[in-house]
């Protein structure tokens, strides 16, 4: 049986549980961090970051990234590789995606550049093509992997993925996220917040049954 590869996050609520129509009224983000690493700064501040979710957002962490081969034109005549199809599925099914990166080398991990590849694909029928998104990084360093953000911000514009003004760079990462996986600076929780409440409204702007 293939391992469970996401994890899902709810908004905290008013009430004590969430009705059917409040759950398929709610904007859901596909999160993917862009590090392999067992101890990932950019996918802990992910988790840190569905800690602080805005109301009627469900965020769902992808951690399949080192199931996705390389990018192979020739594999596209057949199926698609298992960590491809389910890369797909999970951008496919959300209504928008939230992205963090780190910086290695001054630019984005080469997985995560691939999976990209693989998202933008086929040409004109790609599930990133329109698809709402946001971009964070995130480094020990002083900048923030504001590099890496850049590049990767340009790779989501050439895709053709529905961009949102709104970015983030978090600097020392190490230090912004507490051994019970918050997010210890509360200025940061704001912008966290911030971001992906324009995430979620872009969704839900681009889709009628949301903004329904």
């Amino acid at each position: 049986m293939d391992r469970i590869s996401h994890h899902v996050y709810l908004s905290k609520c008013t009430r004590c549980e969430i009705t059917c129509r409040e759950a398929e009224t709610s904007v859901t983000i596909a999160a993917i961090g862009g590090s392999l690493r067992a101890g990932s700064y950019s996918r802990a501040l992910l988790r840190a970051a569905a800690r602080e979710l805005p109301p009627d957002v469900r965020l769902t962490i992808w951690d399949g990234l080192e199931r996705v081969p390389p990018f192979n034109e020739d594999l596209e005549v057949g199926p698609a590789p298992e960590g491809v199809a389910e890369l797909r599925r999970q951008i496919a099914d959300a209504d928008g995606v939230l992205i963090a990166t780190p910086e290695y080398n001054g630019s984005i991990p080469g997985q995560l550049k691939n999976a990209l590849d693989w998202a933008s694909r086929p040409r004109g029928a790609a599930v990133l093509e329109g698809k709402p998104a946001a971009a964070l990084s995130a480094s020990p360093s002083p900048r923030g992997a504001a590099r890496a953000l850049a590049d990767l911000r340009k790779v989501l514009t050439v895709i053709g993925a529905g961009l949102i003004e709104t970015e983030l760079a978090v600097p020392q990462v190490h230090t912004q996220v507490t051994p019970g996986g918050r997010v210890a600076d509360p200025v940061l929780r704001d912008r966290i917040r911030q971001l992906i409440t324009g995430l979620a409204q872009h969704a839900t702007a681009a889709s009628p049954a949301l903004a329904a």
